[in-house]
């Protein structure tokens, strides 16, 4: 089966959630690529019917087993991978939302192969996907203040 995110007729919309707990924020390692071995936060694809806030939700249960309260947007991200030929072989527009932990013990499932509550002054430390020191930091503004 053909990966429809592979050489796209167009972007694709996803979303991600910066989870914050105890001041801190959670960061996860991707398993698979083409992203294998980057920080970044939990996220994916909207699936066709369902709102941002849904799919946030969705997507933070799916890939760390949490149950979050998504929060507001903190902004946006960009991911356009091009092939050797400078053919698009992956765009992405990635909305990052704020997000509170509800309940739940970190569990990765098979696209997540490490995760950790941190600081943002510790994430920055990590390789991560562009931006996430800054929206960490902006997610526990808006959910901690």
């Amino acid at each position: 089966m053909s990966d429809p995110r592979l050489y796209p007729e167009r972007p694709f919309l996803a979303v991600s959630a910066a989870i914050v707990h105890a001041r801190r924020v959670l960061v996860v390692r991707r398993a698979r690529r083409p992203a294998l071995g980057i920080y970044t936060f939990p996220g994916g694809v909207v699936e066709i019917g369902e709102t941002l806030i849904e799919a946030v939700a969705r997507e933070a249960a799916e890939e760390t087993g949490l149950a979050i309260a998504p929060g507001p947007f903190i902004g946006h991200r960009e991911l356009i991978m091009r092939d050797e030929a400078g053919r698009v072989e992956r765009h992405f527009v990635i909305l990052s939302f704020a997000a509170r932990w509800l309940s739940g013990d970190f569990t990765p499932n098979e696209e997540i192969d490490a995760g950790a509550w941190l600081e943002p002054a510790a994430i920055a430390g990590l390789t991560t996907t562009e931006g996430i020191p800054a929206l960490a930091a902006a997610a526990l503004e808006a959910i901690d203040g």
